[in-house]
């Protein structure tokens, strides 16, 4: 803790040199910081005003850079209001900013707005920030039967180049069970949610450290790496297969486990350790199997409707802190459910991540094998990805399958969207009647 307090009074000390950017003014800044998985997530709803006479048409966002650094995704929409959230959100340009005269201990984001905000005028807008290993366990080491204590700090004052006149925080927890939190003044607590403020005429860069110890049991999945093959079959068929390797990146286990008392008692003897994972298949999967390298896992579950596929999966052994397991999925997927045609080319449509429920992946990797002979490649992502190209023989190839690989590391359940890959199959091919 001594660490914790040394590095944010740092920080304090360097922000608060730093000069005001603009005549813009935060009237309103609500935030929620969701605790309730490894994954966490800070929601701000914020309303932007122009006070001074010229035009701005950029907001900045600024993060500390220890935070800044976990930082998986960010995401800034306009504030659509309850009720209003029907129709599809498009999102606002954001992109890393590097103004004069800021310190070294701050990263920045500038949000383009829609039209330029005049003398007096107002903009609400939201922004999504998912941060990954954000979560520190404190002790870093349990025994099987102790449960799972993690700490996260952060400030109770939004963190911003522009004044704040109203300002909220509120913290919500897996459950009510908290060891410790900072109180500050304006400090209530209700249940599994610790709310700040309102706090009012906040000036910039204003920075107040707080630390939230609580129990957290919940399933701290990561991915060290993910290999995703998506394989367009001449026969009709999307055969994806997914190659994990996975961590429990909770504290530390140790001593002894013993599966008895596990058996016996698995709530107590083993609350910190994780018994299965979730995966939302496509609607349609069909041909599911789950093995590792000793042969299928036959504790699985699956079941489907016309929405999804959802298949619950359960290691051959519990998950404590620190331990590593490595299985396989593979499903099949109807093809024209995924691959279309435009403009006189054909385009895969499929999600880019893993359907895990709530998995942190390191090192993701997406391997698209098309069909013999597809040329003129283009891959349409909605972020940045690596990207190159790979060939793969297989039964009845001559030259080979042009595989698209495309690589993302620190990759959130909110990167699983759709992403396409475009490709020309000479009509000729004796396969082409297959598509």
């Amino acid at each position: 803790m001594e660490s914790f307090r040394f590095c944010f009074l740092m920080l304090t000390i360097a922000i608060l040199a730093s000069p005001a950017l603009s005549d813009l003014v935060l009237s309103k800044v609500d935030r929620r910081i969701y605790l309730t998985s490894h994954i966490v997530r800070i929601s701000s709803t914020m309303k932007v005003e122009n006070a001074g006479s010229e035009k701005e048409s950029k907001v900045l966002l600024a993060f500390p850079e220890q935070q800044a650094k976990n930082m998986a995704y960010l995401i800034a929409t306009p504030h659509e209001g309850k009720g209003k959230g029907k129709n599809p959100v498009v999102a606002l340009p954001v992109e890393a900013a590097n103004p004069k005269d800021m310190p070294a201990a701050l990263t920045l984001y500038s949000v383009s707005l829609p039209k330029g905000l005049a003398e007096g005028d107002s903009f609400t807008f939201d922004v999504l920030a998912v941060f990954t290993h954000a979560l520190r366990p404190i002790p870093e080491q349990i025994t099987q039967a102790d449960i799972q204590l993690v700490l996260y700090q952060d400030s109770a004052h939004y963190l911003s180049p522009y004044a704040v006149k109203v300002q909220s925080l509120s913290v919500k927890l897996p459950d009510s069970r908290i060891e410790s939190y900072t109180k500050l003044e304006n400090t209530k607590i209700h249940g599994s949610e610790i709310k700040y403020g309102p706090y009012e005429n906040i000036p910039s860069f204003s920075y107040s450290p707080i630390a939230v110890h609580f129990e957290s049991n919940l399933p701290f999945a990561v991915a060290h790496e993910l290999v995703r093959e998506i394989e367009i079959s001449h026969w009709g068929n999307v055969q994806v297969t997914e190659h994990y390797k996975l961590i429990h990146g909770g504290a530390q286990s140790k001593g002894e486990f013993s599966r008895l008392d596990f058996q016996a008692r698995p709530n107590v003897r083993g609350a910190s350790a994780f018994r299965y994972l979730v995966a939302n298949l496509p609607p349609r999967a069909h041909s599911v199997y789950y093995r590792d390298e000793i042969g299928n896992i036959s504790t699985s579950h699956l079941r489907g409707d016309s929405k999804k596929t959802e298949l619950l999966i359960e290691p051959r052994y519990p998950m404590f802190g620190g331990w590593r397991t490595a299985f396989t999925i593979g499903y099949g997927l109807p093809l024209q459910d995924f691959l279309f045609e435009s403009d006189g080319k054909r385009f895969l449509n499929i999600t880019f991540s893993s359907p895990m429920v709530e998995l942190v992946i390191d090192a993701l990797i997406v391997k698209v094998v098309l069909p013999e002979g597809s040329s003129d490649i283009s891959v349409a992502a909605p972020f940045p990805v690596e990207q190159w190209q790979e060939t793969k023989i297989s039964h009845l190839d001559i030259d080979g399958r042009p595989v698209v690989v495309l690589k993302k590391t620190n990759v959130v359940p909110e990167h699983n969207q759709f992403f396409q890959v475009f490709f020309f199959l000479n009509f000729q091919s004796e396969y082409a009647h297959c598509f």
